[in-house]
C-alpha cells in the first residue's frame, strides 16, 4: 500500500506511507511537516512504522523528523551524502526561512543499499543515488511494487531546482538519464511535489 499524505508547512510537499498489506509494517518517507497528523493516519491506518527514509536534506522534506522519531523511537536512513544537510541549517535551507531545523539522530546509508523491513524481509526498497537538486539526493526503489520514491529529483513535466547548495544542474540531468530513465518505462515515480508520474511519461520532454 502506498499512502501519499501531503503536508503543509512553508512549501507544501508529499510525505508517503509505504506500507506492507500483510504485516501493516512500513516505511515513511519525507515527513517534511505536521508531525502530529502524520501519526494520527499511522495510528488510524493501525500501520508499525518501522524507519523514516529521507530523499534528500532540505527543510520540507524533513520538517516533522524529529518529533516522529522521537515518538515511534525508529531510525532515520538517508543517503550517505546527507549528515552535511542533517546537521546543518544554512545547508537545509531552513534557515533562510526563519527556521532551525537539525535532525538528532539519521543513519547514513551506502549507495544501493537494500533497506527492507524486519516484519517482511522481503518488503525493500533499494537506494539509488541520485545528486543533482542536492549532494544527498536518494531514489527508493521497488522493482516488486513497480515504484519509485523520487524526492524533487523529477516532477511531472519537470525537475527539481539546482540553485540550492550541492545543487549541479549537469549532475541532475545524467541522474535522470542514468538512473531514472533506465528504470522500467511502466515505473510509477513518486515525487516530493505535486502529481506522481511515469518514467514513460516523462521521457517524452527530454
Amino acid at each position: 500500500m502506498i499512502l501519499p499524505v501531503e503536508v503543509f508547512g512553508v512549501i507544501d510537499e508529499n510525505a508517503y506511507f509505504f506500507v506492507d498489506d500483510e504485516t501493516r509494517h512500513g516505511f515513511l518517507i519525507d515527513p517534511g511537516a505536521q508531525p502530529d497528523k502524520l501519526l494520527k493516519t499511522a495510528a488510524d491506518y493501525k500501520f508499525t512504522i518501522e524507519k523514516i527514509l529521507l530523499t534528500h536534506g532540505h527543510f520540507d522534506h524533513i520538517g516533522a523528523v524529529n518529533e516522529i522519531q522521537r515518538a515511534l523511537k525508529i531510525p532515520v536512513c538517508m543517503s550517505k551524502d546527507g549528515n552535511c544537510y542533517a546537521k546543518d541549517a544554512a545547508i537545509n535551507c531552513s534557515a533562510f526561512v526563519g527556521e532551525s531545523i537539525v535532525l538528532d539522530d539519521v543513519t547514513c546509508l551506502d549507495d544501493y543499499s537494500e533497506i527492507s523491513l524486519d516484519a517482511n524481509k522481503n518488503f525493500s526498497v533499494k537506494l539509488i543515488p541520485a545528486p543533482g537538486h542536492t549532494l544527498d539526493g536518494a531514489i527508493y526503489y521497488s522493482a516488486a511494487e513497480g515504484v519509485a520514491f523520487v524526492g524533487d529529483t523529477i516532477f511531472c513535466g519537470s525537475y527539481g531546482r539546482v540553485d540550492l547548495p550541492g545543487g549541479s544542474e549537469l549532475d541532475l540531468m545524467r541522474t535522470i538519464r542514468d538512473k531514472v530513465f533506465t528504470l522500467p518505462d511502466e515505473t510509477i515515480l513518486f515525487t516530493g511535489h505535486g502529481s506522481r508520474t511515469t518514467v514513460a511519461a516523462e521521457k517524452h520532454w527530454y
